[in-house]
């Protein structure tokens, strides 16, 4: 919430309180997030300020649309600085004009080796820090970006600090294996702290939730998953070709795809013409919602912002999410975050 004070929402055309997904622990939040990992990255993106225009209009329209949460990181400014993105959302969510509507804020903290001597203490001081960036005194969802290995409990009680202390409204974690999970939900419960989320890389080119047991118990427990690259960072908006690549890293990983995945982007398009000509990205995010999941896909302006909330507000049938099931099995896994595996 802005300034630390909750605010209560104030209900959109594309969001009613009856289709708000509530997390463990209480937080409200739209069936769809966005984000904000291109807000601020000049190295993976090729940010710079010139586009923070653009990235406000994009907040701004997500808002309008319905779209109450928004996923930044600590560690997203890469090539800008430390924080960047926590800047940009707090300061968009400031700045938006509306001061009814609630807006949620999600950040990450990174459990990088030099926190690993005093893993507890550093995520009281990470948080401080992300707060004075988000510019409030109360971080709605704070996540761990990725394990801790072999300090993981410490970053587990710095959580539990935060939630005891008031600081944050809810905790969560990201890249956590079934392992992993199912430890620090044990932990945090022990404590009185409940988990609401589990951010995962899950989207029709990567399935692998679904097939190393982080899905089944996420859902066992009743934590939500929070799915990043839900669009394969743009692979299943049908927007590229062997002949139109993206900029930037995104071109080695696309090249020997994109002509692999034009059959499952053929069966987007229809099932998108069967439902109110929706377009392959907003099916590709309906199919992450019909599997309990909720999409944060990046928004790098307003026009992409409204693509992305075009996906809620309507639910594609239980067979053309089993075609779409059967249309991705084959699939070889879209790269992911390495130490999700471990």
């Amino acid at each position: 919430a802005r300034s630390g004070v909750s605010m209560t929402p104030k209900m959109t055309a594309s969001t009613s309180s009856e289709s708000l997904v509530e997390l463990a622990g209480g937080l409200k939040v739209s069936p769809l997030g966005i984000g904000a990992w291109s807000w601020g990255d000049r190295v993976f993106w090729g940010y710079d300020d010139s586009q923070e225009g653009a990235a406000q209009e994009a907040f701004n329209a997500a808002v309008k649309s319905g779209i109450n949460l928004f996923d930044t990181a600590e560690v997203y400014g890469i090539g800008t600085a430390w924080g960047h993105s926590e800047s940009l959302c707090g300061k968009f969510a400031r700045e938006y004009p509306d001061k009814d509507q609630e807006i949620l804020v999600a950040t990450k903290f990174a459990p990088i080796p030099n926190r690993f001597f005093e893993p507890r203490k550093a995520v009281g001081q990470a948080l401080r820090d992300s707060l004075e960036r988000l510019g409030t005194d109360r971080c709605d969802l704070y996540q761990l970006h990725w394990p801790g290995f072999f300090v993981d409990a410490g970053f587990w009680d710095g959580l539990a600090d935060a939630y005891d202390a008031g600081l944050v409204r809810s905790v969560g974690v990201s890249n956590y294996s079934e392992k992993r999970l199912r430890s620090v939900h044990k932990a945090l419960a022990e404590r009185g702290v409940p988990l609401a989320c589990n951010q995962v890389q899950y989207s029709l080119l990567h399935r692998t939730p679904e097939e190393n047991g982080v899905k089944a118990a996420c859902d066992e427990l009743g934590v939500k998953i929070l799915a990043y690259s839900p669009l394969a960072q743009g692979a299943l908006t049908g927007k590229y070709s062997a002949s139109n690549l993206p900029s930037g890293p995104r071109a080695n990983i696309f090249k020997d795809r994109v002509t692999e995945v034009e059959p499952l982007l053929a069966a987007l398009k229809e099932i998108g013409e069967a439902n109110g000509d929706k377009t392959a990205g907003q099916v590709a995010l309906n199919w992450v919602m019909c599997k309990g999941a909720i999409p944060i896909p990046g928004a790098r302006s307003e026009k992409q912002a409204l693509d992305n909330a075009g996906a809620m507000g309507w639910r594609m049938s239980d067979e053309e999410v089993a075609r779409l099931d059967d249309a991705s099995r084959t699939f070889a896994k879209f790269p992911g975050m390495p130490l999700a595996d471990m």
